[in-house]
């Protein structure tokens, strides 16, 4: 029974898309897709709009959710876009892929096809492929350079070279490139060689050779170096001189780098051609090495950098550059900044060969400084590989198994980053390494080189092991090549090359290079076409993007949040999106994305939406129906949307607008139903006269009809319909029910082919339909295949019933066990019952009990335990309950050795009191050790513990002192561990300061450093500047329990420095600085003294100092003055004078005498003689001068020094306002720069103020001033609108006025106007002009002027944002903006509409805000659609105005509703519009109005009312008025189903048919089985039936398995639960077992026969059920039983016997043993010790042979004496506590062989221990 479902599933959905394809005419073509979707999608290909169809040409091969289309024989009439259409109930999905068909290239001269070549590997249709690469060349500079490349493709690819990433014509200096094109040998491919006359050192670098065609792109490169020739190369008359370094000429740049740090220069140099570029240092060239690196870099620089910079390195270093046109130098000088601390001896370098070891060894200052190693930037941590060894002040590290990777630089480095570095050198056959990784940009070259000792010999490329292809690498003598043209992310790995066993390696990593999306496509518009199609068009993005893309288009229906992809383009244009596309009926919104590779663009949507409706074809139509009298039949068919259809009967018109109905009144009934896609019509009851009736479907686009078949119903079991295989425990009720078709209809049961009998363990009933067997405690004999039999039809039951599983609680894991020879080893099995058998396997062969194996079992434990394990015993058990097992895996070791650990010399490095452990473990827990320290036993005390725990002693020092130290050994007889314990004193460690400290101290003062340590006895060190300090009465030294001290009683400047306490571990830095005390000036108290004296005359200045010592400096107007003979300096106590003996009216001035820290001035006068006035006697003659010119006046005094003062026509003179005073010497002037008429009159110089004094009077006369006039002319200007303007001219004189005017008016300086004036120049600025401001402006000087014109410009008034295109809906307002580059004058731009200005209309108004304009239109119409635009006179821009009529709207949409069937359902909403006129429809049909249907329209509100609603009535209810849609999902709910008539218990037997039935309140209705509340599901064996309201459970030919507990459930009713019992059929032998006689290591098989078919039995041999697996096969064929036992052996006979119920057969099992052999045995003399144990072991051939042990012929027995052990093939003969007498021949009978050992007995050399074993 089919049950409906309203879900459908997910849509289709594409995991791969089709690819492009590009074919030559004639080849074949593919495309491939992977789709899924649920239900799986039917996939059909389209092209130009047509489905295609299969034929001899096209095919389309599907493999699971994989599609394809494949096209043989391509033409180009094939060429074009095809389509992928997928497409289920859930919806729809697309995919197109373009195939492009190329015709094949045509030769000029095309062969015979006799003559005609074969394709070569390579060059046939495809992509391009390198036949032959370039190899990378090493040459001397002037050389001629080929590099070749042959490829092949077709059609023939185009080949171009590249020189390091840029194309040939694009390098600088390619003149000397030719290109050579041509074909390659044999003619297979075409080749391109490029040929380079005469390299030049610029000329190295990678060359690419490119190859494309239609279909691809390869590459292959190769690298070119050029060298320098050598130092004395032939003479050349065209060879370019040797490069010289010429002298610089100005000083070097100079550049400081720390020490250990890396220096790095660079060179940028330009010329034509190209320079060749070389490194100096100190005059030298320079190499490439490990620490100096040469390369260029991307910005074309030549870079020199040298790592971890030593002392060694400081020095000049220049680049030179030189070409054909000359040369030119760069240098720098290198300084290198030595650290404060430094390495003691520094590293040096070191060479080792490959395999072997290198030692680096330096030393630090101090044994207490930590160090760490480096290889270049990478920490190296202590390993064996790197062995790092502290031994005091040196430091060692030993790098072992060298390879050819550890050649480079290594760095020891202490505090502070301080470095010594050393060279590694490795020699092998890997000269030059590979560096440690390289990092190239995506789409960049990489270049790896290896230089190898021999030459000519041949290496392997590999990347993370896989070999790298040939045509990338490269070798010429020593030298080998990895070129790797344009990296991608796939080419980034570990990069190898191996030499025979060596190797080196380099991580190549490749850096992505970011990529943006595309942009998103442009002017997406949507076009309504035709009914049910919308045609959608766009542009491609702007700009385009750079790698291929495509566009996906996606859909979404209105009021849904869900996107979902339609299908992806290549090409932008116009789509057609047809209602096909859709899956059901609806509004459909679109929106289109650009993808490529790098990501997906932003959506663009269309706007609008557009209406759609799929048209129908058939998923799954109709079939036959053939069912029994008084069933009822169903017809269904799917379709691929949801539409409305027509049932026909017999040609007569179903009605559809009911649920139920009759074909006529008591008639047929039937009931139409439609759930989503799915159509049904149900008819009821049908009866044999309407066999061979004709059902017919119909609806628009699909017609399908099938035929009813009727037949009579014989009994049948309607359940179980397959056999039933049930498991039951003991105890257990079980219920085998067979239901039938017809009621109480008898039927027997069976058990194994035995009809059974009723008693009290077994009760058959009949109930209806149904039959039971029931047990109602069920036992393990009550196992067996039981059957419900009726009328040649069987419901079979298969039971099992077995007793409760057992199970293994411990262990839950395998378990494995170690132990030793004579070890007892036990293994522990924990099962959850007391009672429940257990087994023991080892290695497969189950375990018996024996001496040397003991089995005992406690409660729910079972033990095996191995009293004395021996090597043999190991192996693999297993302890097997139930169906469970635990496994253990036993390894017995034989040791030779007493001690397993420690198993070398063992070192312990301590500091005092620290725990140490020293540990040693045994191979036995009993044994006794002695532990010695330096050779003298140990006594354990609190101070030293000896501990014992199982196999582990230990010794433990809880708190070490230094004493302790030694070597301590653990001994056990002749063994012994040996340890080294070191002990050293904790690490020192100052705790005051934790930072440096700063003291400041006067002169002789008490200076005291203070330093506290962890630890009270720790020895320190002082040091002052770097050297260990000594003690002396100027520095104490002191020490007070953990405190230092160092003081300096009378601290002086000269001891001030950087102190540092050295602790060995730690340090404390002090910086001290010592001052001297202040010096002042005591007398004079004042600062500053005036003192006169007389010329001549004694002059001396006095001063008294403090303290008494101090120095003093005396200084004259500010120079410092020196003793003579004219200037005394004295010192006596704490006075200090200057004395002048003479003093001279030049000694006046000031003098300063100065201490350190104080000073006294005093300023001296000393007077001289009155001033006169040398010359002239007589009275100056007159001036006379023009105005404007200089004036001088001049006199000469008597004296330098004397003041004068000038006064004019008897008033002083003041300098300035063109007078200026000058005294040179004794001259004295007055100097006017510009005589004016005011300065005529008489100038009198007097030599001072008081009456009387000197005077020299001058008569100045000055002249009219000159007229002015105008020196230069104004210049026209041009100035843009807004710029400012400036006119200049020149006047004489400098102080003639200037009149400005502007177009005749006079000017008036303001904000707008500025005038200006410097000297002779005259200015006037115009600010800011505007076009108003043009004009002529003109300048006025006296009687002359000068015009000029002032003509201003316009500033184009552009649109920075201009219109945009607008969509509006009738009765909205627009508002349409433009923004300008500046503010423009009112009416500078203005507005139009179809080029012509705006109409006046009051609904239309503009604005202006600034940059901003607007246009608003109120309240739109549709005669405002146009083109509207705003210009300037500089600009215009236009946009469209699209109006649309006023839409429709829905104010209160429609709401879903949900109803019990037979209700009725109101559907409402609100439009925006009155008088609108709609349809209402159901499911897509237009619903009319009647009985059950009611619509109502008032005003704006639009109602539907309907009633009696059904089930089928479910669906969706839509609105519909013009292109306006609402809809809303109506629900009808079935009414609640009860049960009528519930089950009943039934008992079957085994086979037969059993029949559960029960009845509804309700025909239609789903019900739902279970089976022990698991749901049951259709089976061949198990019918699920509905008869009307009847619902029946058939399970056929039942078995036990089947019985059990059903119930029936529909809704929330429930029938049940009731019993069904499978009784058990009698079996039966019908051919019983035969006995089998067999050789030893044959195998053996057995029969029976029973009477049943399905019958399960069991067999046994020797009492021991047998399962299938290793050497037991047992199957059944039929009624035939066999088992199958190979590799037999003697202790396999016994009785073997089948049972199958209560029948059985049994026959017996003969093995013939083989004769018994020994494989190994014992040695034929053995010697042992006396006291001692020996062993005498024989293995045979066979476990469980006899053998018998003999001395001298006398069999041995078992005793105290003699054990005899026996453990599978292997058997030992014990002889305890040997003794001389035991001496003598033993031997060992195993069947007809034998063996002999010869037992000698010797004297031990002492006592031997007990219970030890001797060695054998």
């Amino acid at each position: 029974m089919k049950a409906g479902s309203g879900d459908q599933g997910s849509p289709p959905c594409f995991l791969r898309f089709p690819r492009p394809v590009r074919v030559v005419s004639g080849a074949e073509a593919e495309l491939k897709c992977v789709v899924l979707g649920e239900p799986p999608p039917i996939v059909v290909w389209e092209k130009g709009g047509q489905q295609l169809a299969a034929s001899e040409r096209l095919s389309f091969p599907a493999d699971g959710a994989e599609h394809g289309l494949l096209l043989s024989g391509a033409l180009p009439t094939d060429a074009g876009v095809y389509v992928c259409r997928a497409r289920n109930a859930a919806g729809e999905a697309y995919a197109a892929a373009a195939v492009t068909v190329l015709e094949p290239p045509a030769s000029e001269s095309e062969p015979q096809p006799a003559e005609r070549p074969l394709p070569p590997p390579g060059a046939g249709e495809g992509a391009p492929v390198f036949l032959a690469g370039p190899r990378s060349q090493w040459v001397l500079r002037g050389a001629q350079v080929v590099l070749t490349c042959q490829v092949g493709g077709l059609p023939a690819p185009a080949l171009y070279w590249e020189k390091d990433g840029m194309a040939l014509d694009e390098v600088w200096d390619s003149g000397h490139f030719t290109l050579e094109p041509g074909r390659a040998e044999g003619g297979q491919g075409v080749s391109l060689a490029l040929r380079i006359l005469a390299a030049r050192l610029p000329d190295s670098g990678v060359y690419v050779c490119h190859a494309r065609n239609a279909h691809g792109h390869a590459q292959a490169g190769a690298l070119l170096q050029v060298h320098q020739p050598p130092e004395n190369p032939p003479e050349d008359p065209d060879e370019a001189p040797k490069p010289v370094v010429e002298p610089l000429k100005c000083a070097p740049k100079t550049f400081w780098v720390n020490e250990g740090k890396h220096a790095k220069f660079r060179c940028y140099v330009m010329g034509k051609p190209e320079p060749e570029i070389e490194w100096h240092w100190e005059g030298r060239p320079l190499l490439s090495d490990r620490r100096r690196l040469m390369y260029r870099d991307r910005d074309g620089g030549f870079v020199l950098k040298v790592l971890y910079c030593q002392a060694k390195d400081r020095g000049l270093y220049v680049c030179a550059a030189r070409n054909s046109a000359g040369q030119t130098l760069s240098a720098v000088q290198l300084h290198v900044k030595e650290p404060r601390l430094r390495f003691t001896r520094p590293l040096q370098d070191v060479e080792g060969r490959e395999h072997g070891i290198a030692v680096l060894e330096c030393k630090v200052p101090n044994s207490r400084i930590p160090t760490a190693w480096f290889r270049e930037d990478q920490r190296l941590l202590p390993c064996r590989k790197y062995e790092q060894i502290e031994e005091g002040t040196v430091r060692r590290l030993i790098i072992h198994r060298l390879k050819a990777d550890d050649d480079g630089v290594y760095l020891c480095e202490m505090r502070g980053r301080v470095r010594t570095v050393a060279n590694v050198t490795v020699k092998g056959p890997i000269l030059k390494r590979l560096p440690r990784k390289l990092d190239v940009l995506e789409g960049e070259n990489a270049v790896l080189l290896v230089e190898t000792q021999e030459a000519g010999v041949e290496g392997r490329w590999s990347r993370d092991g896989e070999d790298l292809p040939a045509t990338c690498q490269s070798s010429s003598g020593h030298m080998h090549a990895l070129v790797l043209p344009g990296v991608t992310r796939e080419d980034a790995g570990e990069v190898t090359f191996s030499l025979g066993n060596s190797r080196t390696t380099t991580l190549l990593r490749v850096k992505c290079v970011k990529h943006s999306p595309p942009g998103p496509p442009v002017l997406a518009e949507m076009f309504k076409g035709h009914k049910n199609t919308v045609l959608l068009t766009w542009k491609p993005p702007e700009p385009a993007p750079e790698t291929p893309f495509i566009y996906r288009l996606e859909r979404q229906e209105v009021g849904s949040e869900d996107w979902i992809q339609c299908f992806s383009i290549e090409k932008a244009g116009a789509v057609e999106v047809p209602g096909d596309c859709v899956p059901s009926e609806g509004d459909y919104r679109f929106r289109v994305c650009t993808v490529s590779e790098h990501g997906r663009s932003p959506h663009v949507v269309f706007h609008g939406s557009a209406h759609l409706v799929p048209t129908a074809r058939l998923v799954a139509g109709l079939e036959d129906v053939q069912v029994y009298d008084g069933e009822d039949a169903v017809f269904s068919l799917d379709l691929s949307t949801i539409i409305q259809g027509t049932w026909f009967l017999n040609g007569e018109e179903l009605k559809s607008h009911e649920p139920e109905g009759q074909v006529e009144p008591g008639a047929l009934r039937y009931r139409i139903e439609q759930k989503g896609l799915q159509h049904r019509l149900l008819l009821r009851a049908v009866q044999h006269q309407h066999s061979g009736a004709l059902v017919g479907f119909s609806c628009p686009g699909v017609q399908d009809s099938a035929a009813l078949t009727i037949q009579e119903s014989p009994v049948h079991i309607l359940s179980p319909e397959d056999k039933v295989s049930l498991t039951f425990t003991t105890s257990e009720r079980v219920v085998l029910t067979c239901e039938l078709s017809r009621v109480d209809f008898p039927a027997c049961w069976y058990k194994d082919g035995q009809e059974v009998e009723e008693s009290e363990s077994l009760v058959v009933k009949m109930d209806g339909r149904k039959h039971r067997l029931i047990l109602p405690a069920a036992e393990v004999r009550d196992s067996g295949e039981f059957e419900c039999r009726t009328e040649g039809v069987s419901a079979f039951f298969s039971v099992t019933v077995r007793d409760p599983p057992v199970h293994i609680l411990d262990p839950q894991e395998h378990v494995f066990v170690h132990a030793i020879t004579s070890e007892c080893v036990m293994l522990t099995c924990e099962v959850d019952q007391e009672d429940a058998p257990v087994r023991w396997y080892k290695d497969g062969q189950e375990v018996e009990e024996s001496d040397l194996v003991v089995l005992e079992k406690e409660g729910t434990h079972h033990r095996l335990v191995l009293p004395a394990a021996q090597p043999p015993d190991g192996g693999e058990f297993q302890c097997v309950a139930g169906d469970e097992r635990a496994y253990f895996t036993v390894t017995i070791t034989d040791v030779s050795s007493w001690i397993v650990y420690p198993s070398g010399k063992v070192y312990v490095a301590a500091v005092r009191l620290e725990r140490v452990v020293l540990t040693c473990e045994l191979c036995r827990p009993w044994a006794e050790v002695r532990w010695t320290k330096d050779g003298e036993e140990v006594v354990e005390s609190p101070a030293l513990l000896l501990q014992k725990e199982d196999t582990v002693r230990r010794l433990v020092l809880p708190a070490v002192q230094l004493e302790d130290s030694g070597e301590y050994l653990c001994e056990i007889d002749d063994e012994s561990a040996s340890f080294t314990v070191t002990v050293t004193e904790p690490p020192v460690r100052i705790i005051y300061p934790r930072d440096e400290m700063t003291l400041i101290a006067v002169s002789l003062e008490c200076v005291v450093l203070r330093c506290e340590l962890s630890r009270q006895d720790a020895p320190v060190r002082w040091y002052k500047d770097g050297l260990e300090v000594e003690e002396s009465e100027a520095l104490v030294l002191e020490s007070d329990g953990p405190h230092r001290r160092l003081v300096l009683p009378a601290a002086q400047p000269e001891q001030g420095g950087e102190f540092v306490c050295d602790a060995g571990d730690d340090s404390a830095f002090f910086t001290v600085t010592v001052t001297a005390p202040p010096e002042k000036i005591v007398h004079p108290a004042a600062r500053s003294l005036d003192l006169q004296f007389g010329a001549p005359g004694r002059v001396e200045l006095r001063c008294e100092v403090a303290p008494a010592g101090s120095q003093v400096r005396w200084y004259k107007d500010g120079l410092e003055v020196e003793a003579s003979d004219t200037l005394l300096l004295g010192a006596e106590g704490p006075v200090r004078t200057l004395t002048l003996p003479h003093a001279q009216p030049e000694d006046a001035g000031e003098y300063v005498c100065e201490t350190r820290d104080e000073a006294v001035t005093f300023n001296v006068s000393v007077a001289e003689p009155p001033v006169q006035f040398l010359a002239p006697e007589a009275f100056p003659a007159p001036l006379c001068v023009a105005p404007g010119e200089p004036v001088v006046l001049s006199c000469e005094v008597s004296r330098a020094g004397a003041l004068v003062f000038w006064s004019h026509n008897g008033s002083p003179v003041q300098e300035g306002e063109g007078l200026e005073f000058q005294a040179e010497g004794p001259r004295r002037i007055l100097r006017i720069r510009a005589a004016e008429l005011t300065h005529a009159g008489l100038y009198t110089c007097q030599s001072g103020t008081a009456p009387g004094a000197p005077s020299l009077s001058f008569t100045v006369q000055v002249a009219e001033p000159p007229q002015a006039k105008l020196v230069s002319e104004l210049t026209p200007l041009t100035v843009h609108e807004g710029d400012d303007a400036t006119f200049r001219c020149e006047v004489s004189p400098p102080d003639a006025e200037v009149t400005w005017l502007r177009n005749g008016a006079v000017v008036t300086p303001g904000p707008q106007l500025e005038i200006g004036e410097h000297g002779l120049s005259r200015t006037l600025t115009v600010r800011g002009c505007q076009l108003n401001d043009a004009g002529t402006v003109t300048a006025r000087a006296g009687g002359t002027a000068t015009s000029a014109r002032l003509h201003v410009r316009e500033t184009e008034l552009l649109f920075l944002r201009r219109l945009q295109d607008v969509r509006a809906e009738e009765g909205q307002d627009v508002c349409l903006e433009v923004e300008t580059g500046r503010v423009g004058a009112a009416g500078a731009v203005r507005w139009l509409r179809a080029g012509e200005p705006l109409p006046h209309d009051s609904r239309m108004s503009m604005a202006q805000d600034g940059h901003v304009y607007r246009l608003f239109i109120h309240g739109v119409v549709l005669a405002d659609q146009g083109t509207y635009g705003c210009e300037s006179h500089h600009d215009r821009t236009l946009a469209r105005l699209s109006v649309r009529p006023k839409q429709l709207r829905v104010l209160r949409p429609l709401e879903d509703m949900t109803i019990i069937e037979g209700g009725s359902a109101t559907f409402q909403l609100e439009l925006s519009q009155e008088g609108v006129a709609g349809e209402w429809a159901r499911g897509g049909v237009r619903l009319q109005p009647g009985p059950k249907c009611h619509v109502h329209a008032e005003g704006r509100t639009h109602r539907l009312v309907l009633s009696s609603l059904g089930p089928a009535d479910s669906g969706c209810v839509s609105f519909t008025v013009d292109s306006l849609r609402c809809a809303a999902r109506l629900t009808v709910r079935e009414a609640p189903v009860t049960i009528v008539r519930g089950l009943q218990d039934l008992e079957v037997t085994e086979e037969d048919t059993a029949t559960l039935e029960c009845e509804l309140s309700q025909a239609l209705a789903d019900v739902t089985w279970e089976k022990d509340g698991c749901p049951l599901t259709p089976s061949p064996r198990l019918r699920l039936q509905a008869l009307g309201t009847r619902r029946l459970l058939q399970l056929r030919r039942c078995s036990p398995l089947d019985a059990g507990t059903y119930s029936c459930a529909v809704g929330a009713a429930r029938a049940g639960p009731v019993r069904l019992v499978v009784c058990e059929r009698n079996v039966s032998v019908l051919s019983e077992l035969r006995s089998v006689r067999v050789r030893e290591g044959d195998g053996a098989t057995f029969e029976c026969t029973v009477s049943k078919v399905e019958t399960t039995g069991s067999w046994e041999l020797g009492g021991r059920q047998l399962r299938p697996g290793g050497h037991v096969r047992i199957r059944q064929e039929g009624k035939k039983h066999i088992l199958v036992l190979s590799e037999l052996r003697p202790e396999d006979a016994g009785e073997v016997r089948f049972q199958a119920g209560p029948a059985q057969s049994v026959a017996q099992l003969e093995v013939e043993a083989l004769p018994l052999q020994m494989c190994r045995r014992p040695p034929r003399e053995k010697t042992v010790l006396v006291g001692r144990r020996a062993i005498l072991e024989v293995t045979v051939s066979r476990s469980g042979g006899h053998v018998c042990w003999l001395r001298e012929g006398v069999e041995l027995c078992p005793g105290d004496k003699y054990e005899l052990r026996s453990h599978g093939p292997t058997h030992s003969l014990v002889i305890h506590d040997v003794r001389p007498e035991d001496q003598g021949t033993y031997s060992c009978q195993a069947g007809q062989d034998s063996a002999h050992t010869r037992l000698l007995v010797e004297a031990g050399a002492r006592d031997p221990t007990p219970g030890a074993g001797i060695s054998q």
